[in-house]
C-alpha cells in the first residue's frame, strides 16, 4: 500500500481511544522512555488519568496528536504531537515516543517523524518545526537528524539525571529544508 498523509511505510498515524489509556499507563512505568520523553519529573499514572486526558472535547486548536499504530499489526507503538502551534508564525514544536520497547531503534520512529513533518509542512501550512532533546539520547538526535533537524542551540545542564547534569539541544527544520529532503 503507498503512503499517505496518515500512512507511512512502517506506521500509520491514528487517533487516541479510551482503549489506548491501559497501554499509555504501562509505558508511564518504564523510566527510561518516560525520562527520555520529558525533561520534567516521572510519575507512573492509571489507566483512569489517562482516559480522561483522551476525553472527548479535549482537542487545543494549538496541538494535534497522534497514536503510533504499526501497519502490520495495529499494535499501539508511540505518540507524535505537533503542539504549541503559533498560528500567526506558522511554527510548531514536536513530541514523540516509542513506548514499546521491542520497537525501537527498529525505523519506526524515524517513519513516524516524516509522517508528522508531512502532516505539519503539507497540512498545517507551518514554516518550522521545532524540538528539544536531552543530550544523552543519542539515538533520538540521530534519528531528528536523518530527516532533517538542524541543531540550532543548547540549553545547558538544563536536565539533571542520576545525578549528571545533560543539556538540552535545540533543533529545528524549516519547510524548504523538508521540501529539499523528499
Amino acid at each position: 500500500m503507498t503512503e499517505t498523509l496518515f500512512r507511512g511505510k512502517l506506521v500509520r498515524l491514528a487517533p487516541s481511544t479510551r482503549d489506548d489509556a491501559e497501554v499509555f499507563a504501562r509505558w508511564s512505568q518504564d523510566a527510561d522512555f518516560s525520562r527520555n520523553s520529558d525533561t520534567d519529573h516521572v510519575r507512573p499514572h492509571s489507566a483512569e488519568s489517562y482516559a480522561e486526558h483522551f476525553g472527548l472535547g479535549r482537542e487545543s486548536p494549538n496541538a494535534v496528536v497522534f497514536h503510533l499504530r504499526t501497519l502490520e499489526d495495529d499494535t499501539l507503538i508511540g505518540f507524535v504531537a505537533i503542539h504549541s502551534i503559533e498560528w500567526n508564525n506558522q511554527a510548531g514544536v514536536l513530541s514523540i515516543g516509542i513506548g514499546e520497547p521491542s520497537y525501537r531503534g527498529r525505523g519506526y520512529g524515524a517513519d513516524a517523524l516524516r509522517l508528522a513533518l508531512r502532516y505539519a509542512f503539507d497540512e498545517l501550512n507551518l514554516h518550522r518545526v521545532g524540538l528539544d532533546v536531552i543530550s544523552n539520547n543519542a539515538q533520538a538526535i540521530r534519528a531528528y537528524e536523518r530527516v532533517g533537524f538542524k541543531h540550532e542551540g543548547l540549553l545547558r545542564e538544563a536536565v539533571m539525571r542520576d545525578g549528571q547534569r545533560h543539556g538540552r539541544i535545540v533543533m529545528g527544520i524549516l519547510r524548504e529544508e523538508w521540501e529539499a529532503s523528499r
